[in-house]
């Protein structure tokens, strides 16, 4: 018997996103909007519709799609990182909604071995299981603090007593809407708390910085300043121009971000 063509189902679980260059959702082209006739002109994606090739949503759900028999489906994680942002630690957690399966009784296990099998290297999920409607909800709307490792290029070495002088406190910053998001975000300024966990250096004028901030936090901007829009800045902290050149997501916490700091309570500031 077949499902009716408005049967949902939902599946939760977490990734890990091990590369840079991979969107969450569909990256559609901002121009042709991905449109079937709009995008064969396109110049600006050169007829494909998207500004890249698949998205953490597409290699989940090609697979997950394939064996439920529907290519329907929507994505719902708890926020999102930059395509050139990893996602680590234990991963994102997410729900997928599939319309119109046609198939019900897969194994998700096997389905899960699948999608790591032809991602290696660029995805890995973990925890499928079957889950509700009201999940998407509280999946979307709870609030994280996340920790996060950056690679950050300065232009002079920062002074030990100023990182030092950093560990452990929990610093509010005010951010003016980042200019790469201002076409999708109310024109406002934020109030966020911070906190810089380790400093050390790692080659020539390159830090590894890791920090712990507030849900909706923007970090690469809270390490720049970006030109005086984030006050204070890690770079007004530290006195010295910095500029964010990698970042991953370490951790996915809790609203308050109140657990225990494992990369200890000293801050470390080496030299290579």
């Amino acid at each position: 018997m077949q499902s009716p063509p408005s049967a949902k189902v939902f599946v939760e679980g977490r990734y890990k996103k091990l590369c840079r260059d991979l969107p969450q959702t569909v990256f559609f082209c901002p121009d042709c909007k991905g449109h079937p006739r709009r995008r064969k002109g396109c110049a600006r994606c050169e007829g494909f519709g998207k500004l890249t090739r698949d998205s953490v949503q597409e290699l989940i759900g090609w697979v997950l799609g394939g064996a439920l028999k529907t290519r329907k489906n929507k994505f719902h994680g708890a926020g999102r990182e930059d395509v050139n942002v990893r996602m680590l630690g234990t991963g994102r957690p997410f729900v997928m909604e599939f319309l119109g399966p046609k198939v019900f009784d897969i194994d998700l296990a096997a389905v899960e071995a699948e999608i790591n099998r032809r991602n290696e290297g660029r995805l890995e999920v973990h925890g499928l299981h079957w889950t509700e409607k009201g999940r998407v909800r509280i999946v979307k709307e709870e609030k994280h603090a996340k920790e996060y490792r950056a690679a950050v290029k300065v232009e002079r070495d920062i002074e030990p007593a100023k990182a030092t002088a950093l560990v452990g406190k929990r610093l509010t910053i005010v951010q003016h809407t980042p200019e790469r998001v201002a076409h999708r975000r109310a024109d406002l300024d934020r109030e966020r708390w911070i906190e810089v966990l380790s400093v050390e250096k790692t080659g020539e004028l390159v830090y590894d910085v890791v920090l712990r901030t507030e849900h909706g936090t923007y970090v690469k901007e809270a390490i720049s300043g970006e030109n005086g829009s984030t006050r204070p800045s890690l770079a007004e902290l530290f006195g010295v121009p910095c500029e964010c050149l990698e970042l991953d997501v370490t951790a996915i916490l809790d609203e308050g971000g109140k657990r225990e700091n494992e990369f200890g309570a000293e801050i470390v500031v080496r030299e290579p």
